[in-house]
């Protein structure tokens, strides 16, 4: 399987460098998405997730680092290569409704991507419009209607419709199912999964919801105040989770078996989530972290491989041995 997308040491600021107040949103994150796979970004809301997604995209410009598309550091190219490249990476965002112009029709704004790339024009224009309302379960008849006619989980199947148009490879899904209702939720993240299996695609998937995620994701990254402190096959980070941190977020995933969680042991964090324009020295979880010990405020744990590819930063995992 070919690597489609590297990140690299990523870092953005708000702010001036140096200056008070200034906020590392994103800080040294690295790690690749091979293509036709998803990787679930998960954690607090103010970890970073979405700026990481924004950066990626180029949509909010990365102080350092680099991220690499098929090969290409987009954040050494100009305006007009990042224009070319930016028909092949989408998004979803979490409000549709905020992010369809309510004074088109659907069927011009699912249009409007493809007038901008030329690529089809015409009555081949309708019905590729057509084509592309079909494939994400929405009739002809919604081409004429309006964004404000639309219930919530239509108006999510016409933003993925509008990603879809310009036949991308890479789609960000910025917490996409969080504004729906449980059951449209389970509909979307089917669609999203035939949609992949259909057409090749590679997802990066933001979200706070941790069964959603472990239901769509073949990797699970986890961040914390702008840093990933985690990363695994879904299956490790829901069965062996090795930081601290993860270890408390899946503590409060609910088990449909009442005798099963019954018995389970809720880690509850101390705290709250400390101020990112002054984050702890060391390891910056371990305000809040209930193993932590006195070297964790002196010491930014490096990454500790755990084996098949899952590693964490924690160093309470010190000589743990790695597994096959």
């Amino acid at each position: 399987m070919s690597t489609l997308l590297e990140i690299e040491d990523l870092e953005v600021q708000f702010g001036r460098p140096g200056a008070p107040g200034t906020v590392k949103a994103v800080d040294g994150v690295t790690f690749s998405v091979e293509k036709g796979k998803t990787l679930g970004l998960v954690g607090e809301s103010g970890c970073g997730k979405s700026t990481t997604g924004y950066a990626i995209l180029q949509l909010v410009r990365a102080t350092s680092g680099r991220v690499l598309f098929g090969g290409t550091d987009l954040c050494q190219i100009g305006k007009r290569d990042l224009r070319r490249l930016r028909r092949k990476m989408q998004i979803i965002f979490q409000d549709a409704h905020a992010s369809l112009n309510p004074r088109m029709p659907i069927g011009d704004l699912i249009g409007e991507a493809l007038d901008i790339h030329g690529l089809y024009r015409g009555k081949a224009r309708a019905g590729r419009i057509r084509e592309l309302l079909d494939m994400v379960g929405l009739s002809g008849h919604f081409f004429e209607r309006y964004p404000h006619e639309l219930s919530g989980g239509q108006a999510q199947r016409v933003a993925i419709c509008r990603a879809l148009a310009v036949e991308p490879e890479l789609i960000i899904c910025d917490e996409p199912v969080s504004a729906l209702d449980v059951s449209i939720q389970a509909q979307i993240v089917n669609l999203l999964q035939d949609l992949q299996e259909r057409l090749g695609l590679t997802y990066i998937f933001i979200s706070h919801d941790l069964s959603v995620v472990r239901h769509i994701s073949d990797r699970v990254a986890v961040m914390y105040l702008g840093k990933i402190v985690e990363m695994a096959s879904k299956e490790e980070i829901y069965t062996a989770p090795a930081h601290p941190y993860t270890k408390s977020l899946m503590s409060a995933v609910p088990v449909p078996d009442p005798d099963i969680e019954s018995q389970r042991q809720r880690i509850i964090l101390k705290g709250d989530l400390p101020n990112p324009a002054n984050p702890p020295s060391g390891c910056r979880f371990r305000t809040r972290c209930p193993v932590a010990v006195a070297e964790c405020a002196a010491i930014e744990p490096p990454q500790y491989p755990l084996g098949g590819g899952h590693w964490a930063k924690c160093i309470c995992l010190k000589g743990v041995p790695a597994h096959a």
